[in-house]
């Protein structure tokens, strides 16, 4: 529906305005935090994106996807026996089918994300990017994370970045996908706009902030827009989409404002694995930190929390 997108305008002082108010919002203490923290760990998708990524670091990311706050920790805050685990766990194509065989040895039916299509620039053909879903999705990703090509925004065409998308949805089949816009090179906030409509129109269960990669990830103004971006689909439609913010995200008081932010933005029943995930490598470490500062009133050494 081009007439959405031709209309699009954004007051980008007044969304700039709105996230510095966001970062003076006052976090919460106590109990409070340690809740926050807890739902925070429940939609995280725990990522390593690396050239040395082994089978080996895989598994032992399995295993702290299952197990991501110590025992003893949980058992404190009487939290042991809620099953809390991470979103997914999120992987190179090549290393899923370490991922899938970690988690099933474990006992544990945490998904496995995927990222693909020319993750992280997009600069590859769509036929490429296309085998690469598939066989992610034939490894065993049950979540495929896709990235789209900037250049399709940057020079307005918007057909064929639906098209695209279209058929990156066609190839995931069962798997949900997550959209990457990456944000930080489109341009301008109504750029992130269009693209946002766009890819929720062309099938995508998620939009995504960012791979990580970019300089600018994950920012408070690219959030805010593709929130009112999601709203409006879901006024027009009736369609839920997902949120994720990935990249930068690296501490716990930054998790709780972006729980917070979609809260205030799209309401409570956003707050749930199905509809948001933070995309993160190094967060759970500092949600841990936290938790067992909570916990036992001093900081950890960096022996207590030896599987962060």
């Amino acid at each position: 529906e081009l007439g959405w997108i031709s209309k699009v305008h954004v007051n980008r002082p007044a969304v700039v305005r709105h996230a510095e108010r966001i970062k003076k919002w006052r976090t919460v203490k106590g109990n409070w935090q340690a809740a926050w923290l807890l739902k925070a760990v429940t939609c995280i998708d725990l990522t390593t994106l690396s050239g040395d990524d082994t089978p080996s670091n895989v598994h032992r990311l399995c295993f702290k996807a299952k197990h991501p706050i110590r025992e003893d920790l949980l058992k404190a805050l009487d939290m042991h026996d809620k099953g809390i685990t991470v979103g997914a766990v999120c992987v190179y194509p090549a290393r899923v089918t370490d991922a899938v065989n970690a988690l099933k040895a474990a006992g544990c039916n945490i998904p496995v994300a995927s990222v693909a299509a020319g993750f992280p620039s997009g600069q590859t053909p769509l036929e490429i990017k296309l085998a690469e879903i598939k066989l992610a999705v034939e490894y065993g990703a049950r979540e495929i994370d896709i990235v789209i090509s900037r250049s399709l925004v940057l020079t307005g065409q918007w057909e064929g970045l639906y098209e695209e998308i279209r058929q990156c949805r066609e190839a995931c089949g069962e798997a949900h996908m997550k959209t990457i816009l990456a944000t930080g090179e489109l341009g301008s906030l109504a750029n992130v706009y269009k693209a946002s409509m766009i890819a929720m129109m062309a099938g995508s269960d998620f939009i995504k902030t960012s791979t990580g990669k970019e300089v600018e990830n994950a920012t408070f103004p690219v959030g805010v827009v593709m929130m009112r971006a999601i709203k409006e689909f879901y006024w027009q439609t009736g369609y839920k989409v997902g949120f994720k913010p990935a990249g930068g995200i690296r501490t716990a008081k930054e998790a709780i404002t972006w729980l917070m932010l979609v809260k205030d933005e799209l309401g409570v029943e956003w707050l749930t694995p199905e509809l948001f995930r933070l995309g993160a490598s190094s967060l759970l470490e500092d949600i841990e930190k936290q938790i067992f500062c909570h916990v036992t009133g001093s900081y950890a050494l960096q022996h207590e929390l030896a599987m962060a």
